[in-house]
């Protein structure tokens, strides 16, 4: 089929990441289609095909995307010496400013899991999110129960089941870990 047109975009599969991420944050995972999002960016529907073969395609890069920036920035925490809290407020922040990232990243059911540049991703955060409970006594348990709270915390701000109007959501998730993971130095015997 020949067009008067040429074919010329730019970055599609910027532009068709951009889109989904803003359909992902109007209507949920559940929303995208690779034909709504070629219309959105003004391509054929063969266009988003090229780069994500099917929609567990364009997911599978919206969670190594997520990963990636997550892992970002916790390393970023970590490098800035910051400790076990600040971690967790990191995490917090990051799923309530890329909020659609964060509805797929951990809903492998939607995607490609065993892709390795999410796993590679995905291990990052994770390794981050570890050493900040290193210093625990049970170091496991605490990754465990500091990774529940602030996923859960985020969830419920995100989905509006936590709503405190006036309060900032990363400064309330700060003050309820410290309350929850204090840790006790024992004294040495």
């Amino acid at each position: 089929m020949t067009t008067d047109r040429p074919y010329h975009h730019g970055d599609l599969r910027r532009a068709v990441l951009d889109a989904a991420l803003d359909v992902i944050a109007e209507h949920g995972p559940a929303g995208i289609g690779l034909r709504d999002l070629a219309r959105r960016v003004g391509v054929s529907h063969a266009g988003p095909v090229h780069h994500f073969k099917d929609k567990a395609g364009l997911l599978t890069a919206i969670a190594a995307e997520g990963f990636t920036l997550l892992a970002d920035r916790l390393e970023e925490t970590k490098a800035s010496g910051g400790d076990f809290v600040d971690l967790g407020t990191t995490y917090v922040r990051f799923a309530i400013e890329h909020r659609a990232h964060f509805e797929v990243m951990f809903r492998p059911d939607l995607y490609h899991a065993d892709d390795p540049t999410v796993t590679a991703a995905n291990t990052r955060a994770g390794d981050a999110l570890r050493h900040g409970a290193s210093g625990h006594p049970d170091p496991e348990t605490a990754l465990v129960a500091a990774w529940s709270f602030v996923h859960g915390f985020a969830t419920l701000w995100n989905t509006g089941a936590l709503d405190r109007p006036g309060v900032e959501p990363v400064e309330l998730a700060g003050s309820v870990a410290r309350s929850l993971f204090r840790t006790t130095r024992q004294a040495p015997t």
